[in-house]
């Protein structure tokens, strides 16, 4: 990996002389797991082909499509990997773990020593010295019932504080999402490389730790006494995943010259954004399109660039739900008409990866990409070449399938931004 991280072509320090300021508003909406493949119980569509996109499609004649890729041919890509390529950087180079996305959207504190966790709820049942896992997400538990289990293990919490002389903080987040951040008083884990625990499947056995260390040792001792005292509640173990410390990145603002705001429901999302020197603001509920308004009213004057994220497009995929992802489509569509009410210079509507609904998991197929441009300056503008926004217009569109970490090179493009390489 580090070979292949020296010969990478880093294009924020190609883009960074050629940077300008102007007075134009960009904004990147992300349809989380956009993309998907033709479904054979569906009269081989995707739900982004039956979704009623009447906003969108206000601007398809004015727009460029493509399809993106988040890493390279045949990666399937996390969340982290796909935002960091649309924010502008290579995410082979920035590999960013969940575990510091999700508590720094949180707002949990955290120093330059502690190990930052993503946790999931979830229900296993132990048989000998393993524990099988039944359900990963424990059924999307309730948020409320997370909060109770959160306060029911404090104790178990306390007396590993005092065995390890750390201090643990367990946030909960949205159903059955935990934030966790581990800091060592006085001194620092020795090795924190050690992969993660959670199988990734239903019906397999919980992951061994690929080291046997203080802070593996210490894991599995919380798991041990969290079974004990849970194991026929409705959770009862905690999957890590994304075992991280505090990474260091480059600054948006400081090479793209934009000043940036994340719109964001989910922590790890601001989480993301706030590594790369984002504001954030996090909102309560996509259907609750008068606030939502009210914040993009308040902002857009203030922010060179507004980046809002959409989650219920990828989950509607992860649990196969064909008719819901195409109901989350509809349903961002309309905030993107919020947008367009305020009349941005650049927008571009995308996914950070898809996650198909035959899959039921994120894939490696190129994510739908447009770019809208108040210029009308696309190549096909106000020709009727797009008739519509789907997977398979896009591949014929004018951008071809190209890798998401140019998508900032594109805005800023449209957006007059970039000034003349070379004499």
């Amino acid at each position: 990996m580090e070979n292949i991280k020296t010969n990478i072509f880093q294009i924020e320090n190609f883009l960074k002389d050629i940077v300008i300021k102007n007075e134009t508003k960009l904004v990147l909406f992300v349809m989380d797991g956009l993309g998907d493949i033709p479904n054979p119980s569906y009269s081989y569509k995707t739900p982004l082909m039956v979704a009623k996109k009447e906003n969108i499609k206000k601007i398809l004649n004015k727009s460029a499509l493509g399809l993106g890729i988040p890493v390279f041919r045949g990666i399937t890509p996390g969340s982290g990997p796909g935002h960091t390529a649309l924010f502008g950087f290579d995410p082979i180079l920035y590999q960013i773990k969940r575990g510091i996305l999700e508590v720094l959207g949180m707002d949990m504190e955290i120093q330059k020593n502690s190990i930052a966790i993503r946790g999931n709820w979830a229900k296993v049942k132990q048989q000998n010295d393993s524990y099988l896992v039944l359900d990963r997400r424990a059924g999307r538990l309730p948020t409320q019932e997370n909060i109770r289990l959160v306060n029911l293990i404090q104790s178990i919490i306390n007396k590993l504080n005092e065995k390890y002389n750390v201090k643990i903080d367990i946030k909960s987040g949205l159903e059955h999402r935990l934030g966790i951040v581990i800091t060592p008083i006085n001194f620092n884990f020795e090795d924190i490389d050690i992969g993660d625990n959670d199988p990734q499947k239903e019906n397999k056995y919980v992951k061994d730790f690929t080291k046997n260390n203080t802070l593996s040792i210490l894991l599995n001792e919380l798991n041990k006494e969290v079974y004990k005292l849970l194991e026929n509640d409705k959770a009862n173990y905690i999957l890590f995943r994304g075992i991280t410390g505090v990474p260091s990145l480059p600054h948006f603002e400081e090479i793209y010259k934009l000043k940036p705001l994340a719109i964001a429901k989910y922590p790890m999302y601001l989480g993301i954004a706030k590594l790369f020197g984002f504001d954030t603001i996090k909102i309560q509920d996509y259907k609750d399109l008068n606030n939502i308004k009210e914040i993009i009213k308040e902002n857009i004057n203030n922010y060179d660039f507004i980046f809002f994220h959409y989650k219920y497009t990828d989950m509607a995929g992860e649990d196969g739900n064909f008719e819901l992802k195409v109901n989350s489509i509809e349903e961002a569509d309309k905030i993107v008409g919020l947008f367009l009410e305020f009349d941005p210079d650049v927008m571009v509507i995308t996914g950070d990866h898809s996650t198909p609904c035959i899959y039921k998991s994120h894939s490696f197929q190129g994510t739908p990409y447009m770019i809208y441009s108040k210029n009308q300056d696309v190549l096909n503008a106000n020709l009727d070449i797009n008739t519509d926004f789907n997977e398979i217009e896009c591949l014929k569109g004018e951008l071809g399938t190209f890798e998401l970490k140019y998508n900032i090179s594109l805005m800023l493009a449209y957006s007059k931004r970039l000034q003349k390489y070379g004499a």
